[in-house]
Order: C-alpha cells, then structure tokens, then sequence
C-alpha cells in the first residue's frame, strides 16, 4: 500500500515560537503561511506541520501523489482506492472521502491509541 509523503502535523500553542524551535533543530520553512497560523517546515526528509488552532490533537498525516519534495508522483493510489482497502480490512472511518468523485479528497481514520491519521490528496 503506497500511502504516499509523509508528515507529522502538530497542533502548536505559538506558531512562531515552534517555528523558532524547530528552526533550531535545522528544519527550514518549506510551504505554508504562518499569517494563517499554518507552515510547513524540512528538514532533509523529515516533514512536520504546525498549526495553531486548527485542530485538538496531533496527527500523522500521509499525502498520496506527492514525494517528500511535494512534487506530483507520475503513479500513485488514489485516495478512494486506499479508503476502500483499509474499510476491506476493517478500519473504521472517522471522516470519510467521497467516492463518487475524483481529485482532491482526504478521509480521517484513528490508531488502536486514539492517534488520529489524515490521509490528505491534493490533486
């Protein structure tokens, strides 16, 4: 199962003091908007996501379609395809891709611990 780039994104209290930090471990702002209180930070192939009040918890986030680089992959599982595998094996659904279209979609399911994991196509 090709699940695509993967991050972590962190729901931080101080967008620019965590930007300031991670910073300091050597990671470099790599997309995002920290006006909107969001920004994606590299550090060779670690991603990670801070945002500032847009949701509770942290979640692992996976990016069908996309490299480390965010650059488009030529072949990639769609995300209507990967929702319907994981609910073959039984996964539960938080949220749900709709699978009458195509495009950008995302679905939300959680680990045995309660970790919530965003599947996220932006193409």
């Amino acid at each position: 199962m090709n699940l695509g780039a993967f991050s972590v994104s962190l729901n931080v209290k101080d967008i620019h003091q965590s930007k300031s930090f991670y910073e300091t471990l050597g990671f470099q702002a790599f997309g995002g908007d920290i006006s909107q209180n969001w920004l994606i930070m590299k550090n060779e192939n670690c991603i990670i996501g801070l945002f500032q009040g847009m949701f509770e918890k942290n979640i692992l986030t996976f990016n069908p379609g996309w490299n480390a680089n965010a650059e488009n992959l030529e072949s990639f599982t769609d995300i209507r395809d990967l929702q319907k595998q994981l609910k073959a094996e039984g996964i539960k659904m938080l949220t749900e891709a709709n699978e009458t279209k195509e495009g950008p979609a995302h679905f939300i399911i959680g680990d045995p611990d309660g970790n919530q994991i965003l599947f996220d196509q932006h193409r």
